[in-house]
């Protein structure tokens, strides 16, 4: 049966709440969170709520719509409201008879020596637990890393993007979707971009990523009119001017952080997982999919040694801090691909490439998203495999190049 296992939220139950604080942002999963979810017997039924997608619908100035297909036929990646998987995984964990789940309990301490947790509880009265080991998974402001922060060679950084984020809503037309539901609609305009994702109330969620300071230029309903008909034009009647003017100046954009930190253990007491470990920004859609990969890889060294904290810490810090940092940093670089590289013939044309080589090779050459998304291919490994495979084109590209110089000069031609 395992271990007895309590779980500490600070929040309230919220399949209970009238009221739930915060966003409800669309999560990506991907043959990484998958595989997590098949090992507790969940995938199918996770999978089954969700909305599949197999590719990017490019929206350009003109109006035009491109699609990129992510990776090959029947490769797809699942997108699930938070919120609700949420509530569907909370019920999962609750089933485990071994299992007991604690809401309205704040932590305020623990103690690496000793496992001792001290939280605030719903009554308003600290209260005092002990565990054999702790596991925060507490998110990117984890309150069970403040305790990392207290010791010596811990390494930690907290960085706060440029670029901020908005959310706006395409609803409903006819009782249908207003556009094709099966893709991930981007419109990249270079240095920033809105992206739009179906939910099954076949309501669009739209987030616009841009600089703080280009959200600052828009103070009024004139300017972010001009705004979207310069910039988004097809994007107005789907929205509705009303609604765009409500929403968009209902809230204030909201920052995107980026934390990497090691090592991801203290003693033989304590381990990060998720976002608490390495909280990254959104634009590769691994977040959670990594966070549910920590699991996976926490449990393979749990069996390789014998349930030995001592041994098993240690280890997963060795294995796991490298591939979340590569992922962190690849999740930056997509930014840029998805707000500007996708529109250029050089992308569309080195995707082809790539797909082509990899169905020749397909052990050879594999696309870099292939790598990330649909396989368990270390991240730190994939991006190596990646830049030797860049190194390699290069070479290649070069020595036809030269091949042709020659074949050009040559008298006998």
């Amino acid at each position: 049966i395992g271990f007895a296992v309590t779980i500490f939220e600070s929040r309230e139950d919220i399949r209970c709440a009238k009221v739930v604080k915060g966003r409800s942002i669309n999560l990506a999963l991907s043959h990484r969170g998958r595989q997590a979810l098949k090992h507790i017997g969940i995938e199918e039924k996770i999978v089954s709520m969700g909305i599949p997608m197999h590719a990017r619908m490019i929206h350009s100035l003109n109006g035009k719509q491109s699609p990129i297909p992510y990776g090959k036929k029947g490769q797809v990646i699942v997108f699930h409201r938070c919120l609700c998987l949420i509530c569907l995984i909370t019920a999962v964990a609750e089933a485990y008879p071994n299992t007991k789940l604690n809401f309205n309990h704040k932590l305020l301490d623990w103690s690496p020596e000793t496992g001792a947790m001290t939280f605030h509880g719903p009554d308003g009265n600290e209260k005092e637990f002990h565990a054999d080991l702790i596991v925060g998974c507490d998110g990117a402001f984890s309150a069970t890393r403040k305790q990392f922060l207290r010791r010596s060679r811990f390494n930690y950084s907290q960085t706060y993007i440029p670029h901020g984020y908005l959310e706006l809503t395409i609803p409903p037309r006819n009782g249908d979707f207003a556009m094709k539901p099966n893709f991930l609609h981007i419109w990249p305009r270079h240095t920033f971009m809105m992206i739009a994702l179906p939910n099954l109330d076949k309501t669009f969620t739209c987030t616009l990523f841009m600089p703080f300071e280009d959200f600052e230029k828009i103070t009024t309903g004139n300017e972010l009119l001009g705004f979207f008909q310069k910039n988004f034009p097809d994007s107005i009647p789907l929205i509705g001017v009303d609604a765009l003017m409500r929403d968009f100046f209902r809230l204030p954009a909201q920052a995107l952080v980026w934390v990497t930190c090691s090592p991801y253990h203290v003693l033989d007491s304590c381990v990060l997982m998720g976002d608490a470990a390495h909280a990254m920004v959104p634009f590769y859609g691994q977040g959670m999919n990594a966070g549910f990969e920590d699991c996976i890889v926490f449990n393979e060294i749990m069996d390789q040694f014998n349930e030995d904290f001592a041994a098993v810490l240690p280890e997963y810090t060795r294995v796991r801090a490298p591939d979340d940092q590569a992922m962190a940093e690849l999740a930056m670089y997509n930014y840029v691909e998805m707000r500007s590289h996708v529109n250029s013939r050089y992308f569309l044309f080195r995707k082809f490439l790539d797909n082509t080589l990899h169905f020749v090779m397909p052990k050879t050459i594999i696309p870099l998203y292939t790598m990330i998304t649909f396989t368990r291919t270390r991240y730190r490994q994939a991006v190596i495999q990646w830049q030797w495979q860049n190194k390699c084109l290069s070479l290649s590209w070069c020595a036809i190049e030269h091949f042709m110089r020659c074949l050009a000069g040559c008298p006998c031609r």
